[in-house]
């Protein structure tokens, strides 16, 4: 999770909001990725797909089978499709998201009985500090809308 903080970092660096991920296998970081829809006027470029990219291409793979994704955030619907139909066996999220998350928060598509892929999830790692990342991105965002 911290190697996904750091790319939650990068994120912000480039002030897309503070989400971050990694894809792992056998211990193993195979995939990097950060929010960049601003930056790449794409709605799907979250830090999760980026980093299922990533993976697959260095897997040579769409399909990423025994694989961790570790993010910040917890996924959103569509992030969640993409994990599902990648493969990824194991899912592990900082913070929660009241407002998006499909992990549990607004629904849990991974328990969805009806899909035909269940990843394993787990929620909360270091979610304090995930949160934080997050709720000082957008205080910080408010400050200067006020302030211009």
């Amino acid at each position: 999770m911290r190697a996904a903080l750091d790319q939650a970092r990068e994120a912000g660096a480039c002030d897309e909001v503070p989400v971050g991920a990694v894809v792992v296998l056998d211990g193993e970081i195979v995939g990097y990725g950060f929010n960049q829809p601003i930056g790449r006027h794409d709605p799907t470029a979250h830090a999760e797909i980026m980093a299922l990219r990533d993976a697959a291409a260095r897997l040579g793979n769409y399909r990423l089978p025994g694989c961790e994704l570790y993010v910040t955030l917890e996924p959103c619907a569509m992030c969640a499709g993409a994990i599902m139909h990648a493969r990824v066996a194991r899912v592990v999220f900082g913070a929660r998201d009241p407002k998006t998350g499909v992990a549990g928060s607004v629904i849990d598509l991974f328990a969805e009985e009806r899909l035909n892929h269940h990843a394993e999830v787990s929620g909360g790692v270091l979610g304090e500090e995930c949160g934080s990342l997050l709720s000082n991105f957008f205080a910080s965002r408010r400050r200067r809308t006020l302030t211009a």
